[in-house]
């Protein structure tokens, strides 16, 4: 009997704002494989934001082709061979990697795969979570990029997110005194009370901006996390401390936005304050995963890290499930269970 592949694609080039429209259902036969590929029932899909940027017409760059219509949207997966005719991907291997939102996905390893080795002690989700791409981004963003030392005034939007609900954990395990930056008072309680941050901003509450910021770090932050880019960032570059390190991480503010990219204000603190900006990818890192692994099981296992985890359920739900994390409709990681 054939097996049978639910898939979601891009249906269409998404206007301003995301829309389920933008989505189509297909079920296609499961291809056979060729020599060198192995097949993955996946078990588990990563909702990514940054994933929308290459949904956009013309948007390829120099880490990912623009996704063609027509085909399953591209996202981080997590999974267990069940076939497979390449030799270092045998069955019964559990991975985490770049493939599609479908059921099942043929891969020949040449992309970003990595075989686990999970730990019984751990929800096999949070491969996908903390130790996943949401952990090991905030773990090499903050430790290469940051460099915390005890002391340092640590800045982070997107807090509630799901790096930004990591990564000020891990700053605080550093030494740092941690600021959340967030929309409403719901979130902003919830950074405080369950991951522990030592403040909060609340973007949303009408109060300015550069005063709220000015208020938790009179001084200047030495490390800025940007997971937003835009506006808030240049906000945030007028409040660094001097020698800063500026993460940068994402630009959700402007991934659906028609144009390009909105410039950014005060680099020339870059320039004043002997700061840093630096950018990266947590694939970069692919070869140091046990280090950060290690770090962050450890405070898994000790009850020191919260790992936030919000699961939708069915490869239908997917569509919906990213655009409600666009619209920060959740906090933590967004996954959709298979």
């Amino acid at each position: 009997m054939t097996q049978m592949n639910t898939r979601v694609l891009l249906a269409r080039r998404p206007g301003e704002h995301l829309v389920a429209a933008d989505f189509a259902v297909d079920t296609q036969p499961v291809p056979s494989l060729e020599e060198g590929q192995f097949l993955i029932q996946n078990t588990y899909l990563s909702m990514d934001a940054g994933f929308r940027q290459w949904m956009n017409e013309d948007s390829g760059d120099n880490y990912l082709s623009s996704m063609p219509l027509g085909e399953p949207v591209q996202s981080i997966i997590m999974g267990t061979i069940i076939e497979s005719r390449h030799s270092g991907y045998p069955v019964g291997s559990a991975v985490m990697g770049r493939t599609s939102w479908e059921q099942y996905s043929v891969d020949d390893g040449t992309d970003f795969m990595a075989i686990l080795d999970l730990d019984p002690g751990v929800e096999p989700y949070e491969y996908l979570a903390s130790l996943g791409p949401s952990g090991m981004t905030a773990y090499f963003g903050l430790m290469d990029i940051g460099a915390p030392k005890r002391g340092d005034v640590f800045v982070i939007n997107a807090a509630a997110g799901g790096i930004g609900c990591l990564a000020g954990q891990m700053a605080k395990a550093e030494g740092c005194s941690t600021v959340g930056i967030a929309g409403g008072p719901k979130k902003c309680a919830w950074l405080q009370d369950t991951l522990g941050y030592d403040q909060v901003i609340d973007y949303k509450s009408g109060e300015s901006f550069d005063d709220q910021l000015a208020a938790v770090a009179p001084n200047g932050a030495d490390i800025m996390f940007d997971n937003v880019g835009g506006p808030m960032l240049g906000s945030m570059l007028g409040h660094l401390a001097e020698n800063a390190r500026v993460v940068l991480c994402g630009a959700v503010s402007q991934y659906e936005r028609e144009g390009g990219h909105e410039s950014v204000a005060n680099m020339w603190e870059l320039i004043t304050k002997r700061a840093k900006a630096e950018g990266f990818m947590f694939s970069d890192y692919v070869d140091r995963y046990p280090e950060a692994l290690e770090y962050i099981a450890a405070m898994l296992k000790a009850g020191t890290l919260v790992s936030p985890v919000h699961i939708s359920h069915g490869i239908e739900s997917s569509g919906q499930a990213f655009i409600d994390m666009l619209d920060g409709n959740s906090t933590g990681k967004c996954l959709v269970k298979l």
